[in-house]
């Protein structure tokens, strides 16, 4: 026996069932499924359980793309303000913590029941634990085997997400399909993901790890000013996160430890406070004792002479120096921690306005599996609701 149905969304992660409940509405009979036995399992774990849900500051120039230009229309279409409409609906609250990152007051959990109860409410099913072993399409259809049961729509939705986090069931089984129907694949790469040293930068930095300083990390044509922490493989924090998904392997990555830009005037104040104190003591007072007692040694700067001994453009070039200082990363953690995947379904090949694809009618990409990468802080789930409804108008 076959089973038909209007549109058939595999992924049940933040866009699948999104995707789900707007096509619903639509009078769509849809069916959700997934290999696994839980849904939204991203959306879980985000921020820290409290769901990091979207971004005040949701623009255009805030994702990655080989095509900057791509994610215009489905965010500009469906906003932050949207989907705060929809919590409200739910009777959930929320509070901004920074940047306009905005959280669940009621946590994850709460979101994640948003999202089943809005696509029960819209007529759709949901199957959890249901792998796919073949996706084919003849005459027009899309037949999908899975688990043994042959499913069958004129709609096919890929919501399966990216490679990042594989111990909650991350897999390439999105960009297998684009490339079965011959769309082109960017290539996948960890974003949002610390970075590895090796050498004598592993073992500095290990000496640190658990520190954490404001920063201005710089990586390509991307800068982010927030928190650096050192770790015992590298560095991370936001900034670095931020910088990792503009940085290519082999390149350094620039750190700015004054960026306020303020170096050199603290460096003066100090010097006329306490003109006898060393430069690591001077440093002791701007940033973390550990971090300070080192800097001196890793920018190749005086540690013996007193600050009263430099000269004001002595002073000028150390602040220079701890402002413009450069490292080469040795990669990434890679997929295991990355919170998101860079690259993608090609999105030359898809319709701007509904996700679909320009090679074979009926087929949709959203959601991570896209060659659109958010920022850190809520974007990558605005693109997913976005994403996600601009299709669920289409299919």
């Amino acid at each position: 026996m076959t089973a038909t149905f209007d549109v058939i969304i595999i992924g049940a992660g933040a866009a699948g069932l999104f995707c789900g409940a707007e096509a619903g509405k639509r009078g769509r009979r849809v069916l959700v499924i997934d290999h696994a036995d839980k849904p939204a399992e991203k959306v879980r774990i985000s921020g820290g359980g409290r769901c990091n849900f979207t971004n005040l500051e949701t623009r255009p120039d805030r994702f990655l793309s080989q095509n900057p230009h791509f994610a215009k229309s489905a965010l500009s279409r469906y906003t932050p303000h949207d989907f705060l409409e929809l919590m409200a609906r739910n009777r959930l609250t929320w509070h901004e913590k920074t940047l306009g990152q905005l959280f669940c007051d009621q946590r994850s959990g709460a979101v994640i029941k948003m999202l089943l109860d809005e696509l029960e409410t819209a007529g759709g099913d949901l199957r959890l634990g249901l792998q796919v072993s073949s996706v084919d399409h003849v005459d027009g259809r899309f037949r999908v085997e899975a688990e043994g049961d042959a499913l069958e729509c004129s709609r096919l939705v890929i919501a399966s997400g990216g490679l990042s986090i594989p111990k909650m069931g991350a897999s390439g089984f999105a960009y297998d399909v684009a490339r079965q129907f011959h769309h082109n694949v960017i290539m996948p790469r960890p974003a949002l993901v610390p970075f590895t040293f090796s050498g004598k930068w592993k073992d500095a930095f290990s000496e640190l790890s658990g520190v954490s300083v404001p920063a201005r990390v710089s990586a390509a044509v991307g800068a982010f000013d927030e928190a650096l922490l050192f770790t015992h493989r590298g560095l991370s924090g936001p900034a670095v996160l931020q910088a990792s998904s503009y940085w290519r392997e082999g390149e350094d990555i620039e750190i700015d430890l004054f960026p306020a830009g303020d170096g050199f005037d603290r460096l003066k104040q100090a010097k006329a406070a306490h003109p006898k104190r060393g430069l690591a003591n001077a440093f002791a007072g701007l940033f973390p004792e550990r971090l300070a007692s080192r800097l001196p040694d890793w920018l190749d700067l005086p540690s013996d002479k007193p600050l009263g001994a430099l000269s004001n453009a002595r002073l000028e070039s150390v602040a220079k120096a701890a402002s413009s200082w450069r490292v080469r990363p040795a990669g990434t953690e890679g997929w295991r921690t990355a919170e998101v995947t860079a690259g993608g379904v090609d999105t030359d090949e898809l319709s701007s306005k509904t996700m679909e694809s320009r090679r074979v009618p009926g087929l949709y990409f959203i959601g991570e599996c896209v060659d659109v990468t958010g920022w850190l802080g809520g974007y990558n789930f605005q693109w997913a609701w976005a994403s996600a409804w601009a299709a669920g108008q289409g299919v």
